[in-house]
């Protein structure tokens, strides 16, 4: 697997997190985790579904990949592409013009999709970087007829630096806004509360440390990214995640030098 992310332009920097570009061979299945963030992903090459119930489910070039709140599964055919664009999940609706939702994965009707034919040239003939200009530019017009919620911004602002760690009376109080209106205004914004993503950015935390670092001491990590206990540390992983913390630390120190995601989120 080849993984290359790339920041976005300044303008661009209150909407998306990164741009990035990933390509697998002979891939079947793979898992994707929750985390934090909103996905919007072109794929190239033999076709992508969802499994389902045990059903695969095909899936449009591009899809969105919204907030999960547990793990889904992915098979593709032979080698398989992926251009994708990780937005804040407050922002990604309203650059987008669509509206919002809790769906974890869903297709959507945008003139976005005509840029799959010049994307998919541009990634047969290896021009990765022409391919990748061309999405940078599109979201640099979106963003440019968008009047972005400075409330919201502020609010995203201060649970990213804290990790979601951050109490919800805190978030209102670094957007200046009252609780009641951030949370109303949030919900709008992004399909979810304000805890839902608290919650799914501290999760991400703990999915990445005990995948660098499986010997962490899961008291000392959940005092360090504010959980009650290890107790609630745990709960929350396995809601997630569908795992404890333990067996999950078990199969990083098994597959080391695979990865567990898919759609790599840094």
């Amino acid at each position: 697997m080849r993984h290359q992310e790339f920041p976005p332009p300044e303008g661009l920097k209150d909407t998306i997190k990164c741009f990035w570009q990933n390509t697998r061979d002979n891939e079947t299945r793979f898992e994707v985790l929750p985390d934090g963030y909103a996905e919007i992903i072109f794929h190239f090459g033999n076709g992508c579904s969802i499994e389902s119930k045990e059903a695969l489910h095909p899936l449009p070039s591009p899809f969105m990949m919204g907030l999960l709140n547990q793990p889904v599964v992915f098979h593709t055919k032979d080698r398989f592409e992926v251009i994708g664009i990780r937005c804040f999940p407050w922002t990604v609706f309203d650059l987008l013009g669509l509206p919002s939702g809790k769906d974890g994965v869903r297709a959507f009707e945008h003139p976005i999709a005509a840029l799959q034919p010049t994307l998919n040239e541009c990634v047969e003939a290896g021009k990765i970087k022409e391919a990748l200009d061309q999405v940078i530019r599109y979201f640099e017009d979106l963003r440019s007829h968008v009047a972005i919620d400075s409330m919201l911004f502020k609010a995203g602002a201060a649970m990213r630096k804290a990790n979601g760690a951050l109490p919800v009376s805190q978030v209102a109080s670094a957007a200046y806004a009252t609780v009641r209106t951030l949370e109303r205004n949030f919900k709008q914004a992004s399909g979810h509360t304000v805890k839902d993503v608290n919650s799914l950015m501290r999760f991400e935390q703990v999915r990445n440390h005990l995948w660098n670092h499986p010997d962490t001491n899961l008291a000392g990590l959940a005092q360090e990214l504010g959980y009650t206990d290890q107790s609630h540390l745990s709960r929350e992983f396995k809601r997630f995640s569908g795992a404890t913390p333990g067996a999950f630390a078990r199969k990083s120190k098994r597959d080391r030098h695979d990865d567990f995601v898919a759609f790599v989120q840094a």
